[in-house]
């Protein structure tokens, strides 16, 4: 399978400009490469930046130092030295994250939430509707719930709608940052099954997952942060 992000020489150190400029580093010469249909499991103990590397590679962070180079579009774009515009365009085509928490804006319904990134990309309305709809149904979100904004959700639904909308789309790339964390067995066992489905697709999958037997249902490998801190 073809190699499709490549991370070299990747730095990163936070300043606490309130604290007297203390920098806090979190990791340091990290090199790293991933092919289509793998699954990578970030791990390492709590603190050690396996969130801030997902951010890193999505943009919402900054790199330090290093590359993150990327296959857009069939060219490859560093991402750490990418105007915000190629960014933007790498996370419409090319790079999905699923975080942790849903952020949305108020009283906009599920369904329309979930339907967004198919219609950034010029997927017919009706079409998008109906891809978004199968996907809430399989993540088992009522009905009911479609047309309301899912801020007074509970967690777990939250947590279903955010994965609805990050696998509404396919990406070459997909970021999971604990996906499974507040989903009861069942669900579970459906995000594995969809994750399953996306490496069989051919997206490269990089994710963080606490629960072991997770890891080692979908992963192909592991990556140990403690080795570049």
């Amino acid at each position: 399978m073809r190699t499709i992000l490549k991370i070299r020489n990747l730095a990163k150190q936070f300043r606490l400009h309130l604290q007297g400029g203390v920098r806090i580093p979190v990791f340091d010469d990290l090199h790293l490469e991933l092919a289509e249909g793998e699954a990578l499991a970030v791990t390492g103990p709590s603190g050690k930046g396996k969130s801030s590397l997902l951010k890193i590679i999505y943009g919402t962070y900054k790199a330090g130092q290093g590359e993150i180079l990327v296959r857009h579009d069939d060219s490859w774009v560093d991402l750490a030295q990418a105007e915000p515009r190629q960014v933007l365009e790498a996370r419409r085509r090319t790079i999905g994250y699923v975080t942790q928490f849903l952020r949305v804006i108020p009283r906009v319904p599920t369904l329309d939430i979930v339907s967004e990134p198919l219609l950034e990309r010029g997927i017919a309305p009706e079409l998008a509707r109906e891809r978004a709809a199968l996907l809430l149904e399989r993540l088992n979100i009522p009905e009911r719930l479609w047309s309301l904004s899912p801020m007074t959700f509970s967690g777990g639904e939250q947590q279903r709608v955010n994965i609805a909308r990050g696998f509404a789309a396919h990406y070459p790339i997909l970021l999971l940052d604990e996906p499974t964390a507040s989903l009861d067995q069942e669900n579970k066992a459906r995000v594995l099954k969809m994750i399953d489905e996306a490496r069989d697709q051919g997206s490269a999958i990089i994710g963080i997952f606490h629960d072991a037997s997770d890891r080692k249902a979908v992963c192909t490998r592991e990556f140990d942060l403690t080795r570049a801190a």
